[in-house]
């Protein structure tokens, strides 16, 4: 089997991870890292024994597929260049700023016969897998995702930066569209809203409750699900997931709950980026679709975006 060669356009803080990633894959030859910050790509490139490139565009000749990890502002014309030179891409989310951009995107994707995957690297946390093998019909949803300021991604809201990983979850277990969106946050250290809640009501019924904060004092990632008979509760950090559900066997008797059977899982602790990466290597190998697509990338987009649009309306009138 020929290695792939891939490349990594962005080497902040997450792009240096998926240099590293990359670089210890058996079948992956890292080619080589770009970024416009000279001393940064220098020093990736010299950690992982690669070359520099100071402007993506020469990296493009050399390379089968690419990681995007760039600011949002600058994911469509990267993403559009490489596709362009018949590239597969991997966009960090949000996939672009604008769905106009999302829908160029995945139409470019279609032509040119390209692998396109988004990074929402929460769909491969253990517990997010085994939740959507234990999750059948929600109809209340409450998560709250809250993190200490890292001064990292103010270029978008808490919207695109954070919570929209919990609306690209919510979305892949509801599967029904969304009816009304009621949003309210604020801007507090930065220039966009650093904490964020939204209602989202599903034409099914379904009711979520989203919270979401860069702010805070501690970092949590968890979410409550509630369905017929059922309750679920998720720590994405613990990769610990509670199940309480209906059983009326007499092995329930002493249950903590009459009635109810309460269960606890447990995953092992996994390096979910180098599993994202691995999907996304073994779509561009076997040309299969990959996890998440740019159609899933579009739908928790065009939430988030319709979330920040509603933030930005209430606040635009008492920030001067």
């Amino acid at each position: 089997m020929d290695k792939i060669r891939v490349g990594v356009i962005g080497v902040g803080y997450l792009g240096k991870f998926h240099a590293e990633k990359y670089s210890r894959m058996e079948h992956v030859q890292l080619v080589g890292v770009a970024d416009i910050h000279d001393r940064r790509v220098e020093e990736v490139a010299a950690r992982f024994n690669t070359r520099a490139f100071f402007d993506y565009r020469e990296l493009l000749g050399h390379v089968d597929a690419v990681s995007i990890v760039v600011p949002t502002e600058h994911h469509f014309s990267v993403a559009s260049e490489c596709m362009n030179h018949d590239l597969d891409v991997l966009i960090e989310k949000p996939m672009a700023a604008t769905l106009d951009q999302a829908d160029e995107l995945i139409a470019l994707a279609k032509s040119r016969g390209r692998v396109m995957q988004i990074g929402h690297l929460e769909r491969f946390n253990p517990a997010v897998i085994a939740l959507n093998e234990i999750v059948r019909k929600p109809m209340f949803i409450e998560a709250h995702r809250l993190g200490i300021f890292q001064g990292r991604s103010t270029d978008v809201s808490v919207v695109l930066d954070l919570m929209i990983h919990d609306i690209d979850i919510i979305l892949n277990v509801v599967k029904s569209e969304i009816k009304c969106i009621q949003a309210v946050g604020t801007p507090v250290i930065c220039e966009h809203a650093d904490i964020a809640n939204v209602r989202l009501e599903f034409a099914s019924g379904c009711v979520a409750n989203v919270t979401a904060s860069r702010i805070s004092i501690k970092n949590q990632r968890k979410m409550r699900l509630f369905q017929k008979d059922a309750y679920v509760s998720v720590d994405f950090s613990s990769r610990k997931i509670t199940t309480i559900h209906r059983d009326g066997t007499a092995a329930c008797a002493d249950s903590l709950i009459p009635g109810m059977n309460i269960q606890q899982h447990s995953f092992s602790e996994a390096d979910v980026l180098e599993d994202e990466l691995v999907s996304y290597i073994q779509a561009v190998s076997t040309r299969q679709a990959p996890v998440v697509s740019g159609i899933a990338g579009r739908k928790a987009l065009q939430v988030a975006l319709g979330i920040t649009d509603q933030i930005n309306s209430a606040i635009k009138p008492y920030v001067n």
